[in-house]
Protein backbone atom coordinates (compact mmCIF):
# COMPACT_ATOMS: atom_id res chain seq x y z
CA UNK A 1 0.00 0.00 0.00
CA UNK A 2 1.59 3.61 -1.01
CA UNK A 3 1.75 5.85 1.54
CA UNK A 4 -0.69 8.87 2.22
CA UNK A 5 0.27 12.18 1.37
CA UNK A 6 -0.30 15.14 3.46
CA UNK A 7 -0.36 18.59 2.64
CA UNK A 8 2.23 20.42 5.22
CA UNK A 9 0.47 23.72 4.42
CA UNK A 10 -2.81 22.38 6.10
CA UNK A 11 -3.29 19.28 6.81
CA UNK A 12 -5.28 19.67 9.96
CA UNK A 13 -7.30 22.84 8.94
CA UNK A 14 -10.36 23.96 11.50
CA UNK A 15 -10.64 26.79 10.42
CA UNK A 16 -14.67 26.05 9.94
CA UNK A 17 -15.11 24.51 12.92
CA UNK A 18 -17.66 27.24 14.60
CA UNK A 19 -17.65 25.53 17.97
CA UNK A 20 -13.97 26.61 18.89
CA UNK A 21 -14.77 28.97 21.59
CA UNK A 22 -17.13 27.26 23.24
CA UNK A 23 -15.41 23.94 23.36
CA UNK A 24 -12.41 26.00 24.81
CA UNK A 25 -14.43 27.63 27.30
CA UNK A 26 -15.56 23.97 28.11
CA UNK A 27 -11.83 22.57 28.53
CA UNK A 28 -11.20 25.35 30.72
CA UNK A 29 -14.27 24.53 33.01
CA UNK A 30 -13.01 20.62 32.98
CA UNK A 31 -9.81 21.80 34.23
CA UNK A 32 -11.28 24.76 37.05
CA UNK A 33 -13.10 21.09 38.34
CA UNK A 34 -10.55 18.78 38.38
CA UNK A 35 -8.13 21.77 40.00
CA UNK A 36 -10.74 22.04 42.60
CA UNK A 37 -10.81 18.48 43.39
CA UNK A 38 -7.09 18.20 44.35
CA UNK A 39 -5.80 18.64 40.46
CA UNK A 40 -6.40 15.94 37.81
CA UNK A 41 -3.99 13.05 38.67
CA UNK A 42 -1.22 11.78 36.36
CA UNK A 43 -2.08 8.85 33.81
CA UNK A 44 0.42 5.87 33.40
CA UNK A 45 2.08 5.76 30.19
CA UNK A 46 0.35 2.02 29.81
CA UNK A 47 -2.96 4.19 29.68
CA UNK A 48 -2.32 6.80 26.26
CA UNK A 49 -2.79 3.89 24.09
CA UNK A 50 -6.48 1.73 24.46
CA UNK A 51 -8.67 -0.06 22.78
CA UNK A 52 -12.53 1.07 22.30
CA UNK A 53 -15.88 -0.08 21.23
CA UNK A 54 -19.24 1.64 20.44
CA UNK A 55 -20.50 1.13 24.03
CA UNK A 56 -17.47 2.98 25.51
CA UNK A 57 -16.94 5.45 22.29
CA UNK A 58 -18.85 8.83 24.44
CA UNK A 59 -16.73 8.62 27.27
CA UNK A 60 -13.46 7.27 26.04
CA UNK A 61 -13.51 9.07 23.24
CA UNK A 62 -15.97 12.33 22.38
CA UNK A 63 -15.78 13.38 26.93
CA UNK A 64 -12.25 12.70 26.55
CA UNK A 65 -11.56 15.24 23.92
CA UNK A 66 -12.19 17.98 26.25
CA UNK A 67 -8.68 17.17 27.87
CA UNK A 68 -6.44 15.94 25.00
CA UNK A 69 -6.70 15.17 21.20
CA UNK A 70 -7.71 11.96 20.91
CA UNK A 71 -6.33 9.67 17.64
CA UNK A 72 -8.02 7.25 16.04
CA UNK A 73 -6.63 3.88 14.72
CA UNK A 74 -8.90 2.18 12.46
CA UNK A 75 -7.46 -1.10 11.89
CA UNK A 76 -8.22 -4.93 11.38
CA UNK A 77 -6.21 -8.21 12.19
CA UNK A 78 -6.25 -9.22 8.57
CA UNK A 79 -5.20 -5.99 7.57
CA UNK A 80 -0.96 -6.00 6.50
CA UNK A 81 -0.89 -2.40 6.66
CA UNK A 82 -2.62 -1.73 9.88
CA UNK A 83 0.30 -4.17 11.28
CA UNK A 84 2.79 -1.57 10.19
CA UNK A 85 1.05 1.51 11.19
CA UNK A 86 -0.27 0.72 14.77
CA UNK A 87 3.18 -0.04 16.42
CA UNK A 88 4.12 3.28 15.03
CA UNK A 89 1.63 5.14 16.33
CA UNK A 90 1.78 3.26 19.60
CA UNK A 91 5.08 4.59 20.10
CA UNK A 92 4.50 8.30 19.12
CA UNK A 93 1.61 8.32 21.54
CA UNK A 94 4.12 7.05 24.10
CA UNK A 95 7.23 9.33 23.14
CA UNK A 96 4.53 12.47 22.79
CA UNK A 97 3.77 11.65 26.54
CA UNK A 98 0.10 12.85 26.80
CA UNK A 99 -0.09 15.33 24.01
CA UNK A 100 -2.51 13.24 22.10
CA UNK A 101 -4.37 9.98 23.38
CA UNK A 102 -4.22 6.63 20.80
CA UNK A 103 -7.50 5.13 20.48
CA UNK A 104 -7.64 1.72 18.64
CA UNK A 105 -11.33 0.49 16.96
CA UNK A 106 -11.46 -2.88 15.85
CA UNK A 107 -13.40 -2.62 12.88
CA UNK A 108 -14.87 -5.97 12.87
CA UNK A 109 -16.19 -5.49 15.91
CA UNK A 110 -17.61 -1.97 15.40
CA UNK A 111 -18.99 -1.75 12.24
CA UNK A 112 -21.32 1.29 13.27
CA UNK A 113 -18.22 3.56 13.88
CA UNK A 114 -16.52 2.62 10.84
CA UNK A 115 -19.86 3.42 9.17
CA UNK A 116 -20.50 6.87 10.86
CA UNK A 117 -16.82 7.97 10.04
CA UNK A 118 -17.69 7.12 6.78
CA UNK A 119 -14.30 4.81 6.48
CA UNK A 120 -14.01 2.93 3.09
CA UNK A 121 -10.14 1.57 3.39
CA UNK A 122 -8.21 0.82 6.61
CA UNK A 123 -5.61 1.47 8.48
CA UNK A 124 -7.33 5.17 8.68
CA UNK A 125 -6.32 7.74 11.35
CA UNK A 126 -8.95 10.34 12.40
CA UNK A 127 -8.80 12.97 15.52
CA UNK A 128 -11.70 13.79 17.39
CA UNK A 129 -10.34 17.08 19.01
CA UNK A 130 -13.16 18.93 21.51
CA UNK A 131 -15.85 16.90 20.16
CA UNK A 132 -15.11 17.68 16.51
CA UNK A 133 -14.12 14.60 14.36
CA UNK A 134 -11.51 15.53 11.56
CA UNK A 135 -9.86 13.00 9.06
CA UNK A 136 -5.91 12.58 9.67
CA UNK A 137 -4.85 10.28 6.78
CA UNK A 138 -5.45 6.91 5.53
CA UNK A 139 -2.77 3.99 4.59
CA UNK A 140 0.52 3.79 5.85
CA UNK A 141 2.60 7.25 5.65
CA UNK A 142 6.03 7.99 6.23
CA UNK A 143 6.92 8.46 10.00
CA UNK A 144 8.13 11.89 9.58
CA UNK A 145 4.44 13.03 7.51
CA UNK A 146 2.78 11.47 10.74
CA UNK A 147 4.70 13.19 13.14
CA UNK A 148 4.47 16.81 11.29
CA UNK A 149 0.50 15.46 11.17
CA UNK A 150 -0.04 14.90 14.80
CA UNK A 151 2.35 18.34 15.54
CA UNK A 152 -0.41 20.97 13.52
CA UNK A 153 -2.82 18.94 15.18
CA UNK A 154 -1.79 19.20 18.42
CA UNK A 155 -0.74 23.14 17.69
CA UNK A 156 -4.65 23.78 16.35
CA UNK A 157 -5.68 22.10 19.81
CA UNK A 158 -3.75 24.51 21.99
CA UNK A 159 -4.32 27.28 20.18
CA UNK A 160 -8.03 27.01 19.00
CA UNK A 161 -9.31 24.61 21.81
CA UNK A 162 -6.99 25.49 24.93
CA UNK A 163 -6.06 21.58 25.10
CA UNK A 164 -2.94 21.10 27.18
CA UNK A 165 -2.63 17.34 27.12
CA UNK A 166 -2.61 14.95 30.35
CA UNK A 167 0.38 14.61 32.65
CA UNK A 168 1.81 11.50 32.38
CA UNK A 169 2.86 9.59 35.67
CA UNK A 170 6.92 10.10 36.38
CA UNK A 171 8.74 6.80 35.89
CA UNK A 172 6.06 5.31 33.92
CA UNK A 173 6.94 6.26 30.38
CA UNK A 174 9.37 4.20 28.36
CA UNK A 175 13.16 5.72 28.65
CA UNK A 176 15.19 7.01 25.93
CA UNK A 177 16.96 3.75 25.27
CA UNK A 178 13.88 1.53 25.53
CA UNK A 179 11.99 3.83 23.15
CA UNK A 180 15.09 3.44 20.78
CA UNK A 181 14.64 0.15 20.60
CA UNK A 182 11.27 0.44 20.09
CA UNK A 183 12.16 2.89 17.17
CA UNK A 184 11.80 1.82 13.49
CA UNK A 185 15.06 0.94 12.25
CA UNK A 186 16.88 4.20 10.77
CA UNK A 187 17.36 4.11 6.82
CA UNK A 188 20.11 4.75 4.60
CA UNK A 189 18.73 7.87 3.25
CA UNK A 190 16.64 8.97 6.49
CA UNK A 191 18.96 12.11 6.72
CA UNK A 192 17.72 12.95 3.31
CA UNK A 193 14.22 12.67 4.34
CA UNK A 194 13.80 14.56 7.25
CA UNK A 195 15.65 17.46 5.26
CA UNK A 196 13.66 17.33 2.88
CA UNK A 197 10.70 16.98 5.19
CA UNK A 198 12.27 20.20 7.15
CA UNK A 199 12.29 21.84 3.66
CA UNK A 200 8.92 21.74 3.21
CA UNK A 201 7.74 22.64 6.52
CA UNK A 202 9.64 25.88 6.00
CA UNK A 203 8.41 26.37 2.37
CA UNK A 204 11.59 25.88 0.46
CA UNK A 205 9.94 23.47 -1.68
CA UNK A 206 13.06 23.84 -4.15
CA UNK A 207 15.24 22.43 -1.57
CA UNK A 208 12.42 19.91 -0.69
CA UNK A 209 12.58 18.80 -4.37
CA UNK A 210 16.09 18.84 -4.73
CA UNK A 211 16.42 16.74 -1.41
CA UNK A 212 13.75 13.95 -2.85
CA UNK A 213 15.47 14.01 -5.86
CA UNK A 214 18.98 13.14 -4.13
CA UNK A 215 17.23 9.96 -2.48
CA UNK A 216 15.69 9.04 -5.81
CA UNK A 217 19.00 9.26 -7.40
CA UNK A 218 20.39 6.06 -5.46
CA UNK A 219 17.14 4.79 -5.03
CA UNK A 220 15.08 5.10 -7.52
CA UNK A 221 11.77 3.02 -6.40
CA UNK A 222 12.48 4.35 -2.40
CA UNK A 223 8.00 4.94 -1.59
CA UNK A 224 8.97 8.37 0.45
CA UNK A 225 10.79 10.13 -1.70
CA UNK A 226 8.33 9.33 -4.79
CA UNK A 227 6.17 10.36 -2.73
CA UNK A 228 7.04 13.40 -1.19
CA UNK A 229 8.63 14.53 -4.45
CA UNK A 230 5.41 14.77 -6.10
CA UNK A 231 3.90 16.89 -2.96
CA UNK A 232 7.00 19.23 -3.33
CA UNK A 233 6.62 19.73 -6.74
CA UNK A 234 2.57 20.57 -6.41
CA UNK A 235 3.27 23.07 -3.83
CA UNK A 236 6.35 24.33 -5.51
CA UNK A 237 3.75 25.07 -8.63
CA UNK A 238 0.70 26.80 -6.17
CA UNK A 239 2.81 29.11 -5.09
CA UNK A 240 3.40 30.57 -7.87
CA UNK A 241 -0.23 30.96 -8.95
CA UNK A 242 -2.53 34.00 -8.33
CA UNK A 243 -5.44 32.65 -6.60
CA UNK A 244 -8.15 34.78 -7.71
CA UNK A 245 -7.12 35.04 -11.65
CA UNK A 246 -6.35 31.63 -11.47
CA UNK A 247 -10.45 31.05 -10.27
CA UNK A 248 -11.05 33.76 -12.87
CA UNK A 249 -9.55 32.33 -16.24
CA UNK A 250 -11.02 28.86 -15.14
CA UNK A 251 -14.64 30.05 -14.57
CA UNK A 252 -14.01 32.16 -18.27
CA UNK A 253 -11.92 28.75 -20.20
CA UNK A 254 -13.70 26.05 -19.13
CA UNK A 255 -11.71 23.90 -21.73
CA UNK A 256 -8.23 25.33 -21.38
CA UNK A 257 -6.55 22.78 -19.89
CA UNK A 258 -3.86 24.91 -18.48
CA UNK A 259 -6.31 26.80 -16.78
CA UNK A 260 -7.95 24.08 -15.41
CA UNK A 261 -4.65 22.23 -14.42
CA UNK A 262 -3.81 25.69 -12.38
CA UNK A 263 -7.50 25.73 -10.85
CA UNK A 264 -7.30 21.64 -9.95
CA UNK A 265 -3.89 21.97 -8.45
CA UNK A 266 -5.02 24.93 -6.06
CA UNK A 267 -7.89 23.07 -4.89
CA UNK A 268 -5.61 20.37 -4.01
CA UNK A 269 -3.13 22.33 -2.55
CA UNK A 270 -6.22 23.48 -0.01
CA UNK A 271 -7.54 20.08 0.95
CA UNK A 272 -10.55 20.44 -1.87
CA UNK A 273 -9.61 17.12 -3.19
CA UNK A 274 -12.85 15.47 -4.93
CA UNK A 275 -13.22 19.67 -6.12
CA UNK A 276 -10.15 18.99 -7.94
CA UNK A 277 -10.18 15.69 -9.99
CA UNK A 278 -14.18 16.33 -10.72
CA UNK A 279 -12.48 19.77 -12.58
CA UNK A 280 -10.23 17.87 -14.17
CA UNK A 281 -12.59 15.02 -15.17
CA UNK A 282 -15.09 17.50 -16.77
CA UNK A 283 -12.31 18.97 -18.70
CA UNK A 284 -11.08 15.75 -20.43
CA UNK A 285 -15.13 15.56 -20.84
CA UNK A 286 -15.12 18.82 -22.96
CA UNK A 287 -11.89 18.81 -24.90
CA UNK A 288 -10.26 16.20 -27.59
CA UNK A 289 -7.17 15.49 -28.82
CA UNK A 290 -3.85 17.01 -26.85
CA UNK A 291 -5.92 19.18 -24.95
CA UNK A 292 -7.55 16.10 -23.30
CA UNK A 293 -4.58 14.52 -23.04
CA UNK A 294 -2.60 17.04 -21.14
CA UNK A 295 -5.99 17.00 -18.40
CA UNK A 296 -5.66 13.39 -18.33
CA UNK A 297 -2.18 13.11 -17.83
CA UNK A 298 -1.86 15.74 -15.16
CA UNK A 299 -4.72 13.99 -13.44
CA UNK A 300 -3.25 10.66 -12.77
CA UNK A 301 -0.15 12.42 -11.84
CA UNK A 302 -3.06 14.30 -8.82
CA UNK A 303 -4.06 10.78 -8.25
CA UNK A 304 -0.66 10.14 -6.90
CA UNK A 305 0.05 13.04 -4.82
CA UNK A 306 -3.34 11.54 -2.51
CA UNK A 307 -2.75 7.90 -2.93
CA UNK A 308 -4.17 4.94 -5.42
CA UNK A 309 -5.64 3.48 -2.23
CA UNK A 310 -7.75 6.81 -1.61
CA UNK A 311 -11.61 6.43 -2.02
CA UNK A 312 -12.04 9.33 -3.45
CA UNK A 313 -9.12 8.11 -5.99
CA UNK A 314 -11.58 5.02 -6.84
CA UNK A 315 -14.09 7.55 -7.21
CA UNK A 316 -12.55 9.33 -9.56
CA UNK A 317 -11.06 7.00 -11.59
CA UNK A 318 -14.30 5.18 -11.61
CA UNK A 319 -15.48 8.96 -13.71
CA UNK A 320 -12.34 9.30 -15.63
CA UNK A 321 -13.29 5.96 -17.35
CA UNK A 322 -16.50 6.78 -18.32
CA UNK A 323 -15.93 10.00 -19.49
CA UNK A 324 -12.54 8.10 -21.63
CA UNK A 325 -14.74 4.83 -22.38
Amino acid sequence: MQPRNMSMSGVVDLAAVKAAGEARQKAEQARAEAARQGGTAAVPASHLVFDVDEAGFETDVIQRSAEVPVVIDFWAEWCEPCKQLGPLMERLAQEYKGRFVLAKVDVDANQMLMQQFGIQGIPAVFAVVAGQALPLFQGVAPEQQIRATLDQLIQVGEERFGLTGIQVADGDAPEAGEAAEAAVPVGPYDALLDAAMDALNANDFAGAVQAYKNVLADDPANPDAKAGLVQAELLASVTQLDPQQTRKDAAERPADPAAQIAAAELDLAGGHVEDAFSRLVDTVRVTAGDDRDAARVRLLELFEVVGADDPRVAKARTALARVLF
